[in-house]
This record gives C-alpha cells, sequence and structure tokens, in this order.
C-alpha cells in the first residue's frame, strides 16, 4: 500500500470513528434531555389556523410529539373519530386540540373493546379520593388487608391500570353488605379495569380477603412505575 493510499484510509477511519463519537454525544443529550421533561407522547396539533365553529377534516390535524408534562389535562392523543367535530373556540397553527376547544363538537368515543387476553373484573373500591376519576383514567390499586391483631398490611397490587367504569356502590353490593369508607353512594364504589387475564385473577384473590381496596388516580401522562 502506498503511503498516500495508507493516509487515506487513516483519514477515513479517523472520519468514522469522529462520526460514531458525535453521535454517541447527540444521543447522550437526547436521553439527558428526555429524563428531564420526561417521556414524549404523541398529541393532535391544528395544522393551520382554524377559526370557531370549524367542522374538522383530515388537512386541519397533524400530530407530534411532545412532554407529557406540558400538555394540557385534556389534549386529544389521536386524529381518530375527530373528522366532522367542530371547534368551539379559534385554534392557531401549531396549537393543542383539546376536548375544552371542540366543547360540545368533540364526538362521543367510548373505550375500545376488550382485546384478546384481557379480562375487565368489577372491584368494590373505597371511595375517598375518587371524585376526579373517569372512564379512561390510569389508576393504580391499593390493598390493605387484616392484620393478626388489627395491623393490617398496604401494598400496591397493580400499578398503571385503564379504568373503564366507575359507579356508586348500595352497601348490599360491598363486602359482607357493610360500606366502604368514603363519600359515594354505600360509603363506596364499583370500579372496572382493563387487565389482563392473570391480572384478574390475582385481583380477586387480594380482595376477597381485603379490608379495603382504594384506588389512586394518575396524573394524565403519568406512566411510571411506582418501584
Amino acid at each position: 500500500m502506498t503511503p498516500t493510499r495508507r493516509r487515506g484510509v487513516l483519514l477515513v477511519c479517523f472520519a468514522l470513528l469522529c462520526g460514531g463519537l458525535a453521535a454517541s454525544r447527540v444521543h447522550e443529550r437526547e436521553r439527558r434531555a428526555e429524563a428531564a421533561v420526561g417521556p414524549l407522547v404523541s398529541v393532535v396539533v391544528a395544522a393551520r389556523d382554524l377559526p370557531a365553529g370549524r367542522r374538522l377534516g383530515s388537512g386541519d390535524l397533524s400530530v407530534r410529539r411532545a412532554p407529557a408534562r406540558f400538555l394540557p389535562p385534556d389534549a386529544l392523543r389521536g386524529p381518530a373519530g375527530l373528522a366532522g367535530a367542530r371547534t368551539a373556540v379559534a385554534v392557531p397553527a401549531g396549537g393543542y386540540l383539546t376536548a375544552g376547544a371542540l366543547g360540545a363538537g368533540a364526538p362521543a368515543r367510548g373505550p375500545r373493546p376488550l382485546r384478546a387476553g384481557e379480562r375487565a373484573p368489577e372491584l368494590a373500591v373505597a371511595g375517598a379520593g375518587l371524585e376526579g376519576a373517569a372512564a379512561g383514567a390510569r389508576v393504580d390499586v391499593l390493598v390493605t388487608t387484616e392484620g393478626g391483631e388489627g395491623e393490617g398490611r398496604t401494598f400496591v397490587a397493580l400499578e398503571d391500570a385503564e379504568l373503564l367504569a366507575l359507579r356508586p356502590a348500595s352497601a348490599a353490593e360491598t363486602a359482607d353488605g357493610e360500606a366502604l369508607d368514603g363519600g359515594a353512594v354505600g360509603g363506596g364504589a364499583l370500579a372496572t379495569l382493563r387487565v389482563t387475564a392473570h391480572q384478574a385473577v390475582y385481583l380477586t384473590a387480594v380482595s376477597a380477603s381485603a379490608r379495603e381496596v382504594r384506588l389512586l388516580v394518575r396524573p394524565p401522562g403519568d406512566r411510571r412505575r411506582i418501584g
């Protein structure tokens, strides 16, 4: 190999090494930025200025990624079912499409059907702390068991489950016909969750011997594990 060719090979190798180091630094900066602002999620934005009263078409909407912690609580995560909805207020280009911005024009959308392997068990839960809970919310299931001398154990039985439905429970529907703590009718509520078949069996088992089952509602976009 001639000196000129050897020098050319060395320059190519050096350029590849520099490129790899630069890519690694960019990836590390992206990782640090994501850790600082939180996970990115999809959100619907206006593709153009939308006046109040406009009936939405496919060209009016766009989807971008944004940190979940900075999004409005009622920001819409996908364009499915929005065609034909009417804006209640003006939305500037790039602005978030929210349920409030669509107002009464937002199409009514129920929970998606259960998929293969999913179950929807109904659990008697304490009514306290459920004022802001609604179908579609993400919840953690907290179970308190009876202890040998009145001192029970409290643990998280399930994290980040989807709440499908919530309704007040009468005393006859709660365990042993007794009211649970809280402010709903009968002191408790009946919650329907979307879980796997394995999780449904586990929740049924632990709730059967629990002194109290409580739901902890997660803030919108919070999908972190409790640990």
